[in-house]
């Protein structure tokens, strides 16, 4: 696979990163251990080097089990976490004071097995902490030794931009897919200007846009969909137009719809890294297979054209968790 590079950084890492987050929390039921190991290699013999973990994903389990599966080739891959919620649990509410990113570090590296974590984003904005001193803090781990590069997650463009004042921001990690293009307005232009990556998360619209999922699937009770307002059964209904919208273009491709989903994000920008997850060793395969699908530049509008029309139904998160997003 072909590597990138974040932004002005540096970080050079493969096109296509792996999610890890649905191994251990966020999809139902967690993914067995030794399976989940199993899956991280077989992602590092197809040439992944680029692992997304989180405290949060658990919390800690996810960043165990990536630490263990990446054990026998840390040298040869790069890891990234995130701190950002009291006790790594998302429900308990946001936590970046300076004294807890560095507590999170120390136990994150002994889960990590490593002596450097290369990617430290925090996970949400905390308002409650002004940025400079979140940044600030980074910037000590990484004189410290203890950290490489520092990134943030779902930031609105004024918060990138003062604390890329004072620790330049390596990559920004957020939602970015067919169905969610809302980081082309503010995001992506600022990203561009300052020389930031962009790592999307959920490209493939949390496994909507792989035509997976219809209006009648039921997911497990554990699920997080469960309550999404863009998956509730209407607004599934009402988006499967865009499924199959990419479903004719994926045809005429002789890919598949996440290969496209994929591939278009790709051809966006040559500093977007997408990190699609999965549990399914054929669905890694499928998903890292993207690669080597080139889209003209006649896909790409009649992509644009054919999305553009459709109007994508459902907010992508509860009300709740919306309220952590771009600020």
């Amino acid at each position: 696979m072909n590597k990138r590079t974040l932004g002005k950084s540096g970080l050079e890492v493969s096109a296509m990163g792996l999610g890890c987050m649905g191994l251990s929390f966020g999809y139902g039921p967690a993914t067995e251990k030794n399976e989940a190991i199993k899956l991280i290699r077989a992602a590092f013999e197809r040439d992944v080097t680029f692992f997304d973990t989180a405290e949060a994903y658990g919390p800690y389990v996810n960043e165990e089990v990536v630490g263990e599966a990446v054990e026998p080739f840390r040298k040869n891959v790069v890891i990234a976490t995130k701190f950002g919620f009291k006790e790594g649990t998302p429900a308990k509410g946001l936590d970046s004071r300076p004294e807890r990113i560095r507590e999170h570090t120390e136990a994150a590296l002994k889960r990590l097995r490593t002596d450097v974590i290369d990617l430290l984003y925090q996970h949400r904005v905390d308002p409650n902490v002004p940025i400079e001193d979140v940044a600030g803090t980074v910037k000590d781990l990484i004189r410290q030794g203890k950290v490489k590069h520092f990134g943030m997650s779902e930031a609105g463009a004024e918060s990138i931009r003062r604390a890329h004042a004072v620790q330049p921001v390596t990559a920004l990690q957020s939602e970015y897919s067919l169905w969610w293009r809302e980081p082309e307005k503010d995001i992506l232009p600022t990203l561009e200007e300052l020389g930031i990556g962009f790592v999307p998360f959920s490209p493939l619209g949390k496994g909507f846009l792989t035509g997976a999922i219809s209006d009648k699937t039921a997911f497990d009770k554990t699920d997080f969909r469960n309550i999404v307002p863009r998956f509730s059964e209407e607004a599934r209904k009402a988006n499967q137009a865009l499924v199959d919208a990419l479903g004719r273009i994926a045809d005429r491709k002789k890919a598949t719809k996440a290969q496209v989903a994929l591939a278009w994000l790709l051809a966006q920008k040559p500093w977007i890294v997408p990190i699609p997850g999965t549990t399914k060793l054929h669905r890694l395969e499928e998903n890292l297979g993207a690669a080597n699908v080139a889209l003209t530049t006649s896909d790409l509008k009649e992509i644009h054209d054919a999305i553009s029309a459709i109007d994508v139904q459902g907010d992508r998160y509860p009300a709740y968790l919306q309220s952590l997003v771009n600020r």
